[in-house]
């Protein structure tokens, strides 16, 4: 019997006296002084030091609530958050206090990679650790990755076909980018079961694929598309995944395209990095460059993506919905040379 649902998110400051807090917490371990925090911190600054990914996360919380409740389930939907408060352990110790250990887990992270599948079950690990004794009868069930599946693939399209109605239409095509976040190249060698190479770029490019294919059905024309990537951090010598969208905009203004959308089919909802390297910097850089610009919607409360988690939630195993693989012990490691296997929540547990 299920006793509750755990969103696992990223977490994000609530004003402006959280933001360094934040970063710290978010750069632990990487030795990054207080002086350049605060420099890389100016956009959350530029929206009051608020991160939209708490609200976000309240309206699928509360709406894949209600879509379980329409399925006979009518459990607490909480969230633990690995940067910011509630933090994992927090919640996990509520959670057990109230008697409530069989634990239904959705990632706010849809593909297969380190940073977004097998981090946080490092994470969960973790808390359970520190909770000791009173971790004791938790069973977890994780859902996802679940970018492949129908409900995914169809909000996303959704999306697109509307973005591209509002800046021309099948008449008229814009150009369109979907774009998802950057990882180090490495990273991307060590994603997918058992490390097999490249799953997280090859899994956004059959998303890409999938989603122009059912807007081009639903726009009577084929759409164009690639792929392109945002939010580049770390060291200048390491490769991330390329291109930049910015770096691509202005390669496709210098070709001749007037028009453009972007569809970020790598995000579920509208955190930082959609809010501020899209709605802001790339609107900036398209607005300078004379293109027309619009951003598709992410896929956040659409019916079809929540009734998609809610289904995975009440199924109860992993792999029982169409393009939902997996999780393993050995899945997408970290890629950085010499890292060891910490203790991780797969299906079954903790390995």
């Amino acid at each position: 019997m299920v006793d509750a649902v755990l969103v696992v998110s990223y977490g994000g400051p609530r004003g402006p006296e959280d933001v360094l807090p934040f970063m710290r917490n978010a750069t632990r371990g990487r030795g990054i002084p207080d002086e350049r925090l605060v420099e890389v911190s100016g956009h959350y600054q530029r929206f009051g030091g608020v991160s939209p990914i708490n609200e976000r996360n309240a309206e699928l919380m509360d709406a894949l609530g209600e879509a379980l409740r329409e399925r006979g389930l009518d459990v607490p939907v909480v969230i633990g958050n690995r940067n910011w408060t509630p933090y994992l352990a927090d919640t996990l110790r509520e959670l057990a206090a109230s008697g409530l250990r069989d634990v239904r887990v959705v990632i706010t992270a849809a593909y297969s990679s380190y940073s977004g599948c097998r981090q946080y079950r490092e994470d969960l690990a973790g808390a359970l650790a520190e909770l000791g004794e009173e971790a004791e009868g938790f069973t977890f069930t994780k859902i996802g990755p679940y970018a492949e599946t129908d409900g995914f693939v169809g909000a996303n399209a959704r999306a697109l076909v509307a973005a591209v109605r509002e800046l021309g239409g099948a008449e008229d095509l814009p150009a369109v980018l979907f774009v998802t976040h950057s990882i180090p190249t490495a990273m991307d060698a060590a994603s997918g079961p058992g490390g097999e190479e490249g799953t997280y770029h090859a899994q956004h490019l059959r998303v890409a694929e999938a989603v122009a294919r059912e807007a081009s059905a639903e726009l009577g024309v084929e759409v164009p598309w690639e792929l392109v990537f945002c939010s580049r951090s770390g060291a200048p010598h390491i490769p991330w995944l390329e291109p930049d969208v910015n770096d691509r905009l202005e390669e496709l203004a210098a070709d001749g395209v007037e028009r453009v959308v972007t569809a970020p089919i790598g995000f579920i909802n509208d955190h930082m990095e959609v809010v501020f390297d899209l709605d802001t910097e790339a609107r900036e850089t398209a607005e300078g460059l004379g293109l027309g610009y619009v951003r598709a919607a992410t896929v956040g409360v659409d019916p079809g993506f929540v009734a998609l988690l809610a289904d995975a939630v009440v199924a109860g195993e992993r792999g029982t919905i169409a393009g939902m693989p997996t999780c393993g012990a050995s899945c997408c490691g970290s890629g950085r040379p010499g890292a060891g296997a910490p203790t991780v929540l797969d299906n079954e547990g903790v390995s």
